[in-house]
């Protein structure tokens, strides 16, 4: 395949680059595009070294197969038709397109089938990357939903630096840094200071004073899930680096045991099951790489953002009866906002339609 990466020096650009590494993906040839900023830097992809192109409008994409673009919603509106005039598959991972009637918006785990729709003739050759929180929670739910169908959730998200780029991560370590040294704690990327925060607002309020993330959670999920599933969201940002991290709360029709759900989702594609309420802390089998503690062999009671960053499945845990409802079940899952919730999803995406030639 010949592939393209709109963004490439982002935090998902630039992880595009090594899953699509570590997944061996078939590669004919790559081409990297991005701003005038960042087109002339170089990267290093499987031995060889690419040079980020200037994204601009023209014949660019001509002769590629797909494109993964992840450089902003307003640059996925201005360029789509460059991108895909002479047949490139461009798998979006801003919010350009999700709702658009005539664009799939994809989980694999869930709704693989929808691709079809961007592929048939006369359809637009988009296909889009749900938002972040909304794909760590819906690859959670499908299993759930399987067992009787989710009439609501209610979720309270906890999303690290990291869901608002590379250098909003950067933003939060130096702010640590400048606490710590009783320095004047200065602040870009979010409204508030975040190091030793929480600031209850992901992007802006809409009129009915939900944010357009928690607003994401709901419209995305009854898309990819065709459900009348009802979603009441509360999105945080917390001062974790990597790693996003969902408190959910699921009302079924028929009412269902922590044993079943449980069940389920040890089978769920894309889930790892990590639910060891026993433990009163992690039981760990100590090992060292490069002078740090490894926890490559730890057993933890329940999924923790610090120890699952980098990881490409979505963990779950404190799975329990939800005592104000006798259909509800309630967890917690942390999965790689980066990864599952961008990169790694647009890869899979991309698999899937490979599997289709």
């Amino acid at each position: 395949m010949n592939i393209a990466i709109v963004g490439a020096s982002g935090a998902v650009g630039q992880e595009f680059l090594s899953i699509l590494a570590q997944r061996q993906f078939p590669i004919t040839s790559l081409r990297l595009f991005g701003s005038a900023r960042s087109a002339g830097t170089t990267y290093t992809f499987c031995g060889k070294e690419y040079t980020v192109e200037l994204l601009q409008h023209g014949d660019l994409f001509r002769g590629i197969d797909i494109a993964f673009v992840s450089a902003g919603g307003s640059v996925s509106k201005e360029y789509a038709e460059d991108i895909t005039r002479y047949g490139a598959i461009m798998i979006d991972n801003s919010s350009a397109f999700r709702m658009d009637d005539e664009v799939p918006l994809v989980v694999p785990e869930l709704n693989a089938d929808d691709i079809a729709q961007a592929l048939q003739e006369g359809g637009k050759r988009i296909i889009a990357n749900p938002n972040c929180t909304t794909i760590i929670m819906a690859v959670c739910l499908r299993a759930i939903e399987e067992l009787s169908h989710i009439k609501r959730v209610h979720v309270a998200s906890y999303q690290s630096a990291s869901g608002a780029g590379a250098s909003a991560m950067a933003e939060l370590e130096e702010q640590y840094r400048q606490a710590v040294n009783g320095e004047e704690v200065k602040y870009q990327k979010f409204a508030y200071q975040l190091a030793y925060n929480l600031i209850p607002q992901i992007d802006v309020f809409a009129d009915d004073d939900y944010t357009k993330e928690e607003l994401k959670m709901y419209n995305e999920t009854r898309k990819i899930m065709h459900s009348d599933i009802a979603v009441s969201a509360t999105c945080v940002r917390v001062p974790s680096l990597r790693a996003h991290s969902e408190a959910i709360w699921v009302e079924t029709a028929e009412p269902l045991t922590p044993e079943q759900v449980r069940e389920a989702l040890a089978h769920a594609e894309g889930v790892q099951v990590m639910d060891n309420p026993q433990l009163s802390t992690a039981n760990c089998q100590r090992s060292t790489v490069n002078g740090q503690l490894s926890t490559a062999n730890c057993t933890f009671p329940y999924p923790m953002p610090l120890y699952l960053s980098g990881k490409d499945d979505v963990y779950v845990g404190r799975i329990r009866r939800d005592l104000a409802n006798e259909n509800g079940i309630t967890f917690w899952c942390v999965g790689d906002q980066i990864r599952k919730g961008a990169a790694l999803n647009a890869v899979q995406i991309a698999e899937k339609i490979i599997a289709k030639k």
